[in-house]
């Protein structure tokens, strides 16, 4: 049976509907039918890079040293006694005690000190006789001498065969130089007393170089220093810093 309404109602009833659709539309929730849109994060706000300097970091080296000499000092090693002359034919020098912080920085800890070496200077081929000193890095790990120990934390042989008497190249008395004497290990065993007189390499390469109290004249092939600086330099050596001596020539050791 066909409808039956008023007239003017469809008007009106069209503009209900309409109204009720949009308050429906407006406030369901439908479910949605197919995966949401991806939507683009927001992009961040790019902070300022920090400045960095790309030019390769090196380790710090001892003062005066290339890297080629620094490589030849042990790791564990944070003493380094740096004894340089100023041609390899220089028989005078200057000895400086260096010391490692913990960062790895080398700074000054003693010196600078005057220093003798051989009458002919220097060589990197020591042999007996020569009148050379050796070039070089070594450990410096035991002393001794005629006079009684100073206060040195290295092991310290007193004995009175470091008695010695003559006269240097220059007239003048050698009496006393061994009053305190520091080894240095080339050509010897470590960790027996300087006199010891075994020869590792062979009696041809030489032998007993060690630090002593200067005479007022080049050595044979030692290193001298002044009384009270050698004695300076015993209580300050530390086995525990594994120290060692680097010697020679300038120019050599800036390679």
């Amino acid at each position: 049976m066909p409808a039956f309404v008023r007239k003017g109602a469809p008007a009106l009833l069209g503009a209900g509907t309409l109204c009720a659709a949009l308050l429906l539309t407006a406030c369901a929730h439908p479910e949605p039918t197919g995966p949401a849109p991806a939507t683009a994060p927001a992009p961040e706000k790019s902070a300022a890079a920090p400045a960095t300097d790309a030019r390769p970091r090196t380790a710090p080296r001892v003062p005066g040293l290339g890297p080629l000499t620094q490589a030849r000092i042990p790791d564990g090693a944070t003493q380094a006694l740096v004894v340089t002359g100023a041609t390899e034919n220089s028989n005078t020098a200057t000895a400086v005690l260096h010391q490692r912080a913990p960062g790895g920085r080398w700074y000054e800890a003693g010196g600078p000190w005057p220093a003798r070496n051989a009458l002919k200077g220097w060589t990197a081929d020591h042999s007996a006789g020569d009148l050379r000193t050796p070039i070089g890095v070594y450990r410096i790990g035991d002393a001794g001498g005629r006079l009684p120990d100073p206060g040195a934390r290295l092991p310290y042989d007193e004995d009175p065969e470091f008695a010695i008497s003559g006269t240097g190249f220059r007239g003048e008395s050698l009496e006393g130089s061994f009053d305190h004497v520091i080894a240095i290990d080339y050509n010897r065993v470590p960790g027996r007393t300087p006199l010891d007189k075994e020869r590792p390499l062979g009696a041809a390469k030489g032998g007993g170089v060690w630090i002593h109290v200067d005479h007022g004249g080049p050595t044979q092939a030692c290193v001298a220093l002044d009384r009270d600086d050698l004695r300076t330099l015993l209580v300050a050596l530390d086995p525990a810093a594994e120290p060692v001596v680097v010697m020679g020539p300038a120019p050599e050791l800036a390679r």
